[in-house]
């Protein structure tokens, strides 16, 4: 519009000069008089003047008119932007005399919950201590009988105050007049405000709150409860306060009582007062707004909308466009939503993400479930969160800070730990951690997922104990087996001590017609009861290997050399192989390092494989019969080094059907047997981290290999 004004305006004037020029003469003079006549001088010259003022005068409607558009417009614009301006001043008005309203009501809640359960005084004060020390406004709060006379008193920690009793107790000071009305109305009454001195020669202005206790249709006393009304402004309206806005409680008459807020910003200000009535009470509270001048520039280059106007049907094709894919991109961001959800609500993996302050921003279904908290208890939550233990929860939020702080890592084979239910029973978690980053590389917060392993342990706890008990059942079998060989072994030690004793006995009587008996019967006797001593230490040595054996210990592992592990065993190994014509045959390869083992499980070990190569030689048919034990340095690295065990026998073998099934468990061959030494045997090893194995042996027999971890000391 303003390119058609400047351009085609004037040269419509011209035109309309010169036809004026040229069809002025011929309707003004008569035909007959010619044009160039001195009478034509006058009229010309008017003309002339005409034109210009015409033209003038129409540029000047023109600019007027854009002008007055522009003036109108830089007012319009001025009085909307003031009128949303002070609409949102006097929403953040009524929404601050709501949250003072909320915060009141919820006071008043926790004021009668201090009365729960008819406490002692040092109960009450300590109960009202606590209020206080999470009630910022209330500075005071006092619990009075039916007379008005104070019984209990607490006063908040963050701002100390003179209280001068004999003011606070006279007939027409606020609390007696709150008090009063409190009585009167049976519900909670305010005072009027009024100005405490404070120690530094300032002041402030408080209110008095009295709740009466009713109980039985009766007044049993009253809670008096003082609120600072700078401090309410501060606590709950400032954090919504904008940078350009203050607050402030008023009288009736304008008189401000309370200010919060920043100093002037702007050139203008626009004021709201919403009434904040309560009972007993009414202030008004005041909220100013500070707001720069409307902006005029945008609003006076009227070309902008002829330009916006040429280049709407070009925003709306790319509107179109931009909504199609918009719409698409929503469904297709829907469709994954939806997919993400019905996938997270499947999970039994519980998720949870924090924020880099540590508080909760999100907790899928699972991990509700895992705690007992609904998701609403949740989110939102910061250190200590609900669902910790109490007496875990200061290291967990040590373990916080830490973690929030990005100085350590979370292990990326996760971690356990130990949650709370919502009914108070503790379960082992285990936790995996990764940081949260957005599309713009920027680190958020942490994801966390968690794994309840308490059925893991139980089933743990239970597979040990049930192997245990599997262990100790093989040891006894194995001792029910050696039975008869312990009877035929200790006759032996018993007969020789039997007789060396009647010897000793005989040799101790005195000789026909002699008073003691002779020297060399004395050194005879002993000689016999160092070989008593000697035959009962053989039967303990038998006893006792046989006790450690059945005897149930804890699996600990510790440096035991190979010489160690067969002194404990042989004694048992020789008794059977007597009993069968076995000979024993141990080799221990020289300077070997000690095994890193349990002790008693490994034995048992030796003893299994053994007896087996033992037994698999009672054949009439074998000879000669040769149990063949052997300890040597396995392959080993610079990190791990190992020791091998050989048990070979020179039986028949091991059919290969057998093979198949040999260290299956309750898989035996034979009749009196149980199946389970084998299994036993490659679970013992197994748990050491070793391998357990067998072979044919040539030109007969079979031998069993396994390995152990060989101890290696510490780098100094």
């Amino acid at each position: 519009m303003g390119g058609t004004v400047e351009h085609g305006g004037p040269a419509r004037g011209r035109d309309r000069g010169a036809a004026g020029r040229q069809q002025g003469p011929q309707s003004l003079l008569p035909p007959s008089a010619p044009e160039d006549g001195p009478q034509d001088k006058v009229p010309r010259r008017w003309r002339r003047w005409v034109g210009a003022w015409r033209r003038w005068s129409l540029w000047t409607l023109l600019v007027a008119l854009v002008a007055g558009m522009l003036v109108t417009q830089v007012w319009l614009a001025g009085r909307y932007e003031a009128s949303q301006v002070q609409s949102r001043l006097e929403r953040d008005t009524a929404d601050a005399v709501a949250d003072i309203r909320n915060a009141f009501a919820h006071n008043l809640q926790n004021l009668q919950a201090l009365q729960a359960g008819d406490p002692d005084l040092a109960a009450w004060e300590a109960r009202a201590a606590e209020l206080l020390s999470t009630r910022r406004e209330l500075v005071r709060i006092e619990w009075r009988d039916t007379q008005l006379l104070l019984r209990a008193h607490a006063e908040s920690p963050y701002r100390p105050l003179p209280w001068d009793a004999t003011t606070r107790s006279g007939t027409h000071s606020e609390t007696m007049l709150a008090c009063t009305n409190a009585r009167r109305i049976t519900g909670p009454s305010y005072s009027s405000s009024y100005f405490q001195p404070l120690p530094d020669g300032m002041g402030a202005e408080m209110m008095e709150v009295c709740l009466p206790l009713i109980q039985d249709g009766r007044v049993r006393g009253f809670l008096v409860a003082t609120y600072a009304l700078q401090t309410v402004l501060q606590d709950l309206v400032a954090p919504s306060l904008q940078r350009t806005q203050e607050v402030s409680f008023t009288e009736a008459d304008g008189t401000r009582l309370a200010l919060v807020g920043a100093l002037r910003r702007g050139s203008r200000m626009f004021t709201a007062q919403q009434l904040f009535d309560l009972p007993g009470n009414t202030l008004v509270l005041r909220m100013d707004g500070w707001h720069a001048a409307p902006s005029v520039f945008p609003n006076v280059l009227t070309a902008l909308v002829t330009a916006m106007s040429i280049a709407l049907v070009s925003v709306l094709v790319v509107l179109v466009r931009d909504n199609r894919r918009r719409l698409r991109a929503e469904r297709d961001l829907g469709d994954a939503l939806a997919f993400r959800k019905a996938m997270e609500d499947s999970l039994v993996t519980g998720l949870r993400a924090r924020d880099l302050n540590g508080r909760i921003t999100y907790v899928n279904p699972a991990f509700c479930d895992m705690v007992g908290f609904p998701a609403s208890e949740l989110v939102g939550q910061t250190s200590p969160l609900p669902y910790w233990p109490p007496e875990h929860a200061q290291e967990y939020a040590e373990r916080q800070v830490v973690r929030m702080s990005g100085r350590l890592d979370p292990p990326r084979e996760g971690y356990e730990s130990t949650f709370m239910r919502k009914d108070g029973t503790r379960f082992p978690v285990m936790i995996y951690e990764a940081p949260l980053i957005n599309a713009q590389g920027l680190h958020t917060g942490w994801m966390g997922s968690f794994l309840d392993v308490s059925e893991q342990r139980r089933v743990e706890e239970l597979s040990r104990t049930s192997q245990e008990r599997l262990q100790a059942t093989a040891r006894l079998a194995t001792v029910g087996e050696m039975a008869s060989l312990l009877s035929h072994e200790l006759n032996q030690p018993l007969a020789a001590i039997s007789s060396y004793a009647n010897g000793s006995l005989n040799l101790l009587e005195p000789a026909p017609g002699a008073e003691l008996p002779s020297p060399q019967d004395l050194q005879d006797v002993r000689v016999g009861v160092q070989r008593i001593a000697a035959q009962a230490e053989r039967a303990g040595r038998v006893i006792k290997s046989v006790h450690d054996f059945v005897r149930r210990r804890d699996q600990t592992r510790e440096p035991v050399t190979a010489q160690d592990l067969f002194d404990a065993v042989l004694p048992i190994i020789r008794l059977q192989a007597r009993k069968l014509g076995v000979r024993v045959v141990l080799s221990i390869e020289d300077g070997l390092p000690p095994a890193l083992c349990d002790r008693t499980m490994v034995e048992q070990v030796l003893l299994n494989l053994t007896r087996n190569a033992m037994q698999s030689m009672d054949d009439p048919q074998i000879h000669p019969r040769i149990l063949d034990l052997r300890v040597r340095r396995a392959a080993s690295n610079a990190s791990n080094s190992w020791l091998e065990f050989s048990v070979a026998d020179m039986g028949m073998g091991i059919p290969e059907d057998v093979a198949e099934r040999l260290f299956t468990p309750f898989y035996t061959t034979r009749v009196e047997g149980m199946g389970l030494g084998l299994s036993l045997c490659r679970t013992v090893v197994e748990q050491h981290g070793g391998f357990l194995d067998h072979a044919a042996r040539e030109p007969r027999g079979t031998v069993f290999t396994f390995t152990l971890p060989a101890f290696q000391k510490a780098d100094p």
